[in-house]
């Protein structure tokens, strides 16, 4: 059925001449080529993609072309994920041509929504990585800012993810089956990316450098695939340039002439692996070694692109950093680095001071984690074997940073040993994380406490070296997508209500504080989340055949499945509230539907096993019938854009309960508290600035913070005296270790057990799960007073202003990248 709610559609001058009946029937009879009678759902996809591709063209054309007759300074924002979603409907609305779109498919016998709901989710992400670099392409198209995304075209997704007899197991996530209709294939830009070899060292003569020559290479071809990014209310659509595996020659014909069919393209399928899957399972040698290829492949050719456009209009390399400016979004393309240096030196014959200079101007990284193991490090066996002349450029860059220490800090020689790029200690390891500090102007956190920590603790020696280096951009989500899309209903209510300002300047949703108090704002406000409760408990009847109570408290925790962002510790509150109802404690409870998201790394056996638990104790719960419609539990499954777009306009609660000093920012925390959800989370994170904006009083805090874990850590913590401190507490954890959810095996779960009681608990689920049931009590008691938490969750819409992507990229522009914009349009 169609949404009668429409989104806030982009207000700038279309050409009148936009005819979409005749445009898809076109694209229809000479893209697809097919008569309107015997077309599919995907052929009507496929032709309305088309027709709006047709306006991008247009205006990505002019857009390059404006940027070059300008001569602009350009951002390149290298990531190893890129997490855009679905085009269609964002690039409908971004270009403000919905209505048309689909008064077009109507005339022809076609309804929008069904159109849409075919397109496939672009498979370039996994998580919060991949969807906050989309948010910054389309933050950065909105305001104006000459740049694009580089990243890699891969083939597979990290998995399509079904759950089987309560278990998540992986199958491809072939997104490319059918083609995609938003690409532009450029086989005009091919650029030979080399491993392995070795390198020949030439003295060179008195006072000159040495030259290095890099042999005996395998060649891999990068070939670009573009996919425009259209901004909100403005003519700009940048550009994202994925690069995709090419073999240097199709297949060996004398092989494939003598009978060895297999043979003939064997080299081919093992050079072009290289793009096909987003994160290939590194627990073996073979894949790590992937891993670093796929990092180096993607930098390399990105770094060529970036040279060959900047010399296409200049000479002088020197002033590279005039015209370029690029972002390494974590450490994943931190060998960036080393790949500038080589180009300058061994292709374009710089001298090393001069290229040093040249690459220090030109870099900034962005950190995204407080944990020193996910720090990525490489092997130096490894290094050497598959990129051994950047392996000697590292060293290099390491000797001339230690000797710059040891001058500032004389004779500190365990300070040279802890912030060498190459770690001695740990069976010599290149520390990318390390490299990216030194080898950039800037590095910035991406949360107020995050950025602290960082300069603190896990970077506290480089930042007494570079006292000016380490800043803070706390990140930002898109309200195009988050709102605006998603949220169609509360986006034209809060329209109906301040106007549609607040789409490219989310600070105008303040304006929303005064009808916090309105009662009748406050029942349009509950009315828009019951719809979209409402529908959210279809799709889940639909998608796991669980009936929920679209009356209850819609209880939500979506994120990668980790142990530090703690889905365990919700996992007990579960138990809890189910022990508390089979006790008879039913008398001011409030009902509530849990629902969980999210993927685990293939290889992450403590993930998958929280994963099974998940749904066995949803298994017990859903079907106990003293239950009831008092408590369910959802496992949604194969998590993904698309399903954000549904899941976070219903949520209620928002569940952002990380141990205190592990989450750098998260983003889910601000979608869900713009879609009027409220916040139950520890002192992590952004929890802290969204806690400051929307007052504490309309947010839920609890646990040990951030010096307080430190603390118990430094005391030793022993989850043992919680657990016979607190009886309930030892109650749930007997359930699960001792089988009551899974009969049929009862050790299935020790491991968590065992993890939990025995082996540490090192996130401290035990230390923080007194104070988290204890404020979970209060949640319950508040939305019992429908008014007073519609009040809240409306103060939290209007105060979510500062954690726009906007913000954010108006910050690295004028901070970092030192680049022109646009400012908020009134």
């Amino acid at each position: 059925m169609s949404n009668p709610k429409k989104p806030v559609s982009a207000t700038f001058v279309r050409s009148a001449q936009l005819n979409f009946e005749q445009l898809i029937s076109n694209h229809l009879l000479y893209t697809e080529c097919k008569l309107a009678k015997n077309a599919t759902g995907r052929d009507w996809y496929d032709a309305s993609a088309h027709a709006i591709r047709d306006h991008l063209s247009e205006k990505l054309s002019a857009t390059t072309d404006k940027n070059y007759a300008d001569d602009s300074k350009r951002v390149y924002y290298l990531s190893l994920e890129f997490l855009i979603g679905r085009t269609l409907s964002n690039a409908t609305l971004n270009l403000g041509v919905q209505a048309e779109l689909s008064e077009g498919l109507q005339a022809l016998g076609q309804d929008i929504e069904n159109i849409e709901e075919m397109e496939v989710d672009a498979a370039l992400g996994n998580g919060g990585l991949g969807r906050l670099a989309a948010c910054f392409l389309d933050s950065m198209a909105t305001l104006d800012v000459p740049g694009m995304g580089y990243g890699i075209r891969y083939e597979y997704g990290m998995f399509n993810q079904r759950i089987e007899s309560g278990q998540q197991v992986e199958y491809p996530d072939n997104w490319l089956r059918y083609g995609n209709p938003w690409e532009y294939q450029r086989p005009e830009r091919l650029y030979p990316v080399r491993f392995k070899g070795h390198v020949v060292n030439i003295p060179a003569g008195r006072g000159k450098e040495d030259e290095h020559r890099w042999v005996d290479t395998e060649t891999v071809m990068g070939m670009a695939y573009d996919v425009p990014i259209p901004g909100y209310d403005t003519e700009t659509v940048n550009n994202l340039r994925l690069w995709a595996a090419k073999a240097p020659r199709e297949f060996d014909l004398e092989s494939f002439n003598a009978g060895d069919y297999i043979g003939a393209v064997q080299e081919k399928e093992v050079i072009e692996s290289l793009s096909k899957v987003l994160y290939p399972n590194d627990s073996s040698a073979n894949g790590k070694e992937l891993r670093l290829k796929q990092e180096y492949f993607f930098v390399s050719a990105s770094i060529q692109d970036i040279l060959h456009r900047y010399l296409s209009k200049h000479s002088d390399l020197t002033k590279l950093h005039e015209k370029v400016a690029i972002q390494l979004n974590d450490t994943h393309p931190a060998i960036a680095v080393a790949e500038l240096m080589y180009q300058l030196m061994d292709v374009h014959h710089l001298e090393w001071d001069s290229a040093w200079s040249i690459t220090t101007k030109v870099f900034a990284y962005t950190n995204h984690t407080l944990m020193p193991e996910a720090l990525e490090t490489w092997a130096v066996a490894k290094f050497e074997r598959v990129l051994p002349r950047h392996l000697q450029i590292i060293y290099q860059i390491n000797q001339q940073f230690l000797e710059q220490v040891n001058h500032q800090f004389p004779g500190d020689t365990d300070l040279l040993r802890r912030v060498s790029i190459i770690d001695e200690s740990n069976n010599r390891r290149v520390r990318m994380a390390y490299l990216a500090i030194v080898g950039s102007h800037t590095v910035n956190g991406v949360a107020a406490i995050h950025s602290e920590l960082l300069k603190t603790t896990l970077f506290s020696d480089f930042n007494r070296i570079y006292p000016n280096k380490f800043i803070n951009v706390t990140n930002g989500i898109t309200p195009r997508r988050w709102l605006n899309q998603a949220n169609p209903r509360l986006a034209e209510l809060i329209a109906s209500r301040i106007g549609n300002d607040f789409v490219h300047d989310l600070d105008q949703l303040q304006k929303l504080v005064p009808a916090a108090k309105d009662a009748a704002f406050r029942k349009q406000f509950r009315d828009v989340k019951q719809a979209n409760k409402v529908r959210l408990a279809k799709i889940i009847k639909d998608k796991v055949g669980i009936t929920v109570n679209v009356n209850s408290l819609f209880d939500v925790q979506i994120k990668r499945i980790h142990e530090y962002k703690r889905q365990l510790l919700n996992v007990l509150h579960v138990i809890t509230m189910y022990n508390r109802i089979r006790a008879g404690q039913t008398q001011d409870f409030t009902p509530r539907t849990v629902i969980f998201a999210g993927k685990a790394a293939p290889g992450y056996k403590v993930a998958k096993q929280i994963i099974r638990l998940i749904n066995d104790v949803a298994n017990i719960i859903n079907n106990d019938p003293a239950v009831g419609d008092l408590l369910k539990v959802v496992f949604y499954p194969n998590y993904d854009v698309s399903s954000a777009e549904k899941l976070f306009p219903a949520s209620d609660l928002s569940e952002q309960i990380s141990t205190a000093g592990t989450e750098a920012s998260g983003t889910g925390n601000m979608k869900m508290a713009l879609n009027g959800a409220l916040t139950i989370g520890t002192l992590d994170g952004a929890n802290i600035e969204i806690g400051e904006e929307v007052g504490s009083d309309n947010i839920f805090i609890f646990g040990l913070t951030t010096p307080q874990v430190a603390e118990l850590r430094a005391r030793g913590y022993n989850p043992r005296d919680y657990y016979n401190g607190n009886a309930e507490l030892r109650q749930v954890l007997e359930m699960i270790g001792n089988g009551f959810f899974c009969v049929e095996e009862p050790d299935r779960y020790r491991g968590l057990y065992d993890i939990l009681t025995c082996n540490g608990d090192h996130y401290m689920l035990q230390a923080d799960y007194a104070s988290y049931v204890a404020k979970q009590e209060e949640v319950s008691a508040v939305y019992r007073d429908q008014e007073e938490w519609t009040r809240r969750a409306i103060l939290n819409v209007a105060r979510m202003g500062k954690f726009s992507s906007d913000r954010t990229i108006r910050e690295y522009a004028d901070r970092v990248w030192k680049v022109k914009h646009t400012l908020p349009k009134k």
